[in-house]
């Protein structure tokens, strides 16, 4: 077994805006099921936001890692958005507003409103917007224009700064060709029209593509003043720490399991030792690329695995019993590779649950 997770800094960073998108816990005991509302365990739900903040990372909140449209209904995230919001205190907190109360096809009216309505909830509890990529835009936008006008809207109306969001189709197909296009340059060209006609109404764009090359290519045309938020789950070491012209904030779904780590690493930044950053990250990687294998989606279900072994959670369920998503060979590499790097703050412990799960499980030991 390896060795216990080390304890991490206090404090945010200073040279790195670093959240982990964090996941929810379900509630086992809730006769949910098909057509039915998720149902959480706040209390659990909550204490791993705590346990985010503590160190020093903020939390981005009802993101897809949250199972934001693949179990988390509207409702469930706008109650979770303002009990985090609560908690918060001086840690960071952004929110994801998006357009998932919208159960059909939808004009592009309704859908501007469905964002405003979520954004209007967000801003009014005091998070930092994340302005989600929209599964009903992708279906209706005839082209580009129609992104720009749906965004061109909601830009000239919020109140703070906010993150846009785009993600690729590896964690939504859904989001096929979003920004108007498959081209990711004629994609890319839209999304930056967007931000140099309203500079003053974005903070960042977070990038999820799973390409570092892209990532890199777009953060460098971005304005001065508008952060780059890397959301690449393969590549983050090498983005995060950037380059002569550059560098990504982070804005991470692995960072919800690898949040000591995470913070370890970024003070390490802070401190100029850039090669101390790496040597805490890039041996997470290894992990990291198992977790969001194809089909990426998916990858929530390591995520919660990893909590409930390292004792963040007292069972291994999740909303919509997505914790069947992975085979059972997937989620013993994922215990292997994170007990590698040392991830588990109890070893022993995290090694029973193991046991006890693959027993569960019909498998031989």
């Amino acid at each position: 077994m390896g060795e216990p997770a080390p304890a991490s800094p206090q404090g945010p960073a200073g040279s790195r805006v670093v959240y982990a998108a964090a996941h929810v816990v379900a509630d086992p005991s809730a006769d949910t099921g098909p057509g039915r509302p998720a149902a959480l365990d706040w209390d659990a739900t909550m204490e791993f936001r705590r346990h985010l903040w503590s160190h020093g990372l903020g939390v981005a909140e009802a993101m897809d890692t949250a199972q934001r449209g693949m179990g988390l209904d509207w409702p469930t995230a706008r109650e979770l958005i303002r009990r985090s919001a609560s908690e918060a205190g001086r840690g960071l907190l952004a929110c994801g507003a998006g357009t998932d109360q919208l159960t059909t096809p939808a004009s592009l009216a309704e859908i501007t409103g469905a964002y405003e309505e979520q954004l209007a909830h967000v801003e009014d509890v005091g998070a930092v917007p994340i302005l989600m990529c929209s599964r009903a835009l992708a279906a209706t936008a005839s082209g580009p224009q129609d992104y720009r006008d749906v965004y061109g809207r909601l830009l000239t109306q919020v109140r703070t700064p906010v993150i846009l969001h785009w993600l690729g189709p590896m964690f939504d197909p859904a989001l096929t060709g979003y920004w108007g296009s498959t081209d990711l340059r004629a994609a890319a060209d839209v999304l930056l029209d967007l931000i140099a006609a309203h500079p003053d109404a974005v903070d960042g764009v977070k990038i999820s593509l799973l390409d570092a090359a892209a990532e890199v290519a777009f953060r460098r045309r971005l304005p001065d003043g508008v952060k780059c938020y890397t959301g690449d789950d393969f590549h983050y070491p090498e983005l995060i720490a950037g380059d002569d012209r550059g560098y990504s904030h982070a804005l991470l779904g692995v960072f919800d399991p690898l949040a000591a780590k995470a913070s370890q690493a970024v003070h390490r930044l802070d401190a100029g030792d850039v090669a101390g950053f790496h040597d805490v990250l890039d041996p997470t990687v290894p992990l990291a690329r198992r977790l969001f294998e194809a089909p990426t989606f998916h990858y929530k279900t390591g995520v919660v695995f990893l909590a409930w072994l390292s004792g963040r959670q007292r069972h291994f369920r999740m909303v919509g019993g997505s914790e069947s998503a992975r085979s059972v060979p997937h989620l013993v590499s994922v215990f292997t590779l994170a007990d590698r790097v040392g991830l588990f703050p109890d070893p022993e412990s995290a090694a029973a649950r193991m046991r006890a799960w693959l027993t569960v499980m019909g498998v031989d030991q």
